[in-house]
């Protein structure tokens, strides 16, 4: 009789009915799915060796046996690929039946969540890198070893990316600080702390951070020549109205450094105040006054020193969506297989942190 759902002992797979039965059908990657094929026909075939006298044959599980093992070394041999998943999304559940595994751990969501793409949607890139932090910073070591090698492929294309679009290489300093700091702490706890894989791995990964991070600081950002409207022909309402939309206030800083007009425009005490104001609560700041030189409150000062003792509130183009009624979490732009009468109802966004916490059991 046919499975009406997933399979409890293999949660997330096909199965397709032969002439021998039930067998799982495995969703591999084109290329491999030929491979595949002659190695099934392969296995439904007598292999002859040897001489005459000393022939031996080998039985169809035998063959079946060499082609899944030739099948496992494909996948090990295989650097390009990051996920081996059609599916974008990932049933996360705290509990179990028969019918729907629901242990799901922090490496097997990373890996099935497609964050080697998402990295190449702007709107997605900052969400992706502030989770790889959060990773880095205390869940590192609960990755499997595949999640691991995964984190670091997606790790070196995000690097390459900024090397080549230039698009914000400090978010990219923050990340790997952390990671090498980690590193350097889990490395000398060798014995103490569980690291997945041999310690010259490690070390050999470390060192790639630290190349890494002398490449993004020797990083010169091209001069674009120009010859039409630039950012400094706007008129000073227009480039105050851009400087109030900055939610982070090196943003501010930096942009404050291209021109005099701009630098004029940053230093504005209304624009840290309605910093301040966005990102914190009124308690929060009024336990850290910062006046001046002139009695007023230094707001400027004020987010910095606030920065260190609360949390900011974080802006996303998109994050990771969690289905209550289906429990499952997904892309939002690629969707699920929702039940639900009204799916939008039931939809909640995580945040980098809250996709932490889910797989805290």
């Amino acid at each position: 009789m046919p499975f009406l759902g997933q399979d409890w002992r293999s949660p997330g797979w096909r199965w397709v009915k032969t002439e021998d039965g039930w067998k799982r059908c495995e969703p591999f990657s084109p290329a491999l799915e030929d491979g595949s094929n002659q190695l099934n026909d392969i296995s439904h075939t007598v292999i002859l060796t040897g001489d005459d006298e000393d022939e031996e044959i080998y039985s169809t599980e035998d063959c079946e046996f060499a082609a899944k093992k030739r099948k496992k070394d494909h996948f090990r041999n295989n650097t390009d690929s990051q996920c081996f998943y059609r599916e974008k999304w990932i049933y996360v559940h705290k509990e179990s039946t028969r019918e729907r595994h629901g242990y799901c751990t922090l490496g097997e969501a990373f890996n099935r969540l497609d964050f080697s793409s998402a990295i190449q949607d702007i709107r997605r890139f900052n969400y992706v890198v502030k989770l790889l932090q959060l990773i880095a910073k205390s869940q590192l070591t609960s990755l499997s070893g595949a999640a691991q090698k995964n984190y670091f492929n997606i790790l070196d294309k995000i690097v390459r990316k900024v090397m080549e679009d230039q698009y914000n290489p400090r978010l990219i300093k923050d990340l790997l600080q952390d990671l090498s700091s980690t590193l350097c702490i889990l490395i000398r706890g060798v014995g103490k702390s569980v690291l997945v894989g041999n310690i010259n791995i490690w070390i050999c990964r470390l060192e790639t951070i630290l190349l890494w991070q002398q490449q993004l600081k020797n990083l010169q950002m091209n001069k674009q020549v120009n010859n039409g409207l630039t950012l400094s022909d706007l008129p000073l309402h227009m480039l105050n109205n851009i400087l109030y939309r900055f939610s982070d206030g090196w943003d501010i800083i930096t942009l404050g450094q291209v021109t005099p007009t701009l630098y004029m425009l940053s230093e504005d005490r209304q624009l840290w105040k309605k910093l301040c104001q966005y990102h914190f609560a009124e308690k929060q700041f009024c336990r850290h006054l910062i006046p001046s030189e002139k009695g007023h409150i230094d707001w400027k000062l004020m987010y910095f020193a606030l920065q260190k003792y609360y949390p900011i509130k974080e802006q996303y183009g998109d994050t990771l969506h969690f289905c209550r009624h289906c429990s499952i979490l997904f892309w939002k732009d690629t969707g699920h297989p929702c039940t639900a009468s009204d799916p939008d109802t039931c939809l909640m966004p995580v945040s980098p942190q809250h996709f932490i916490d889910l797989f805290k059991f």
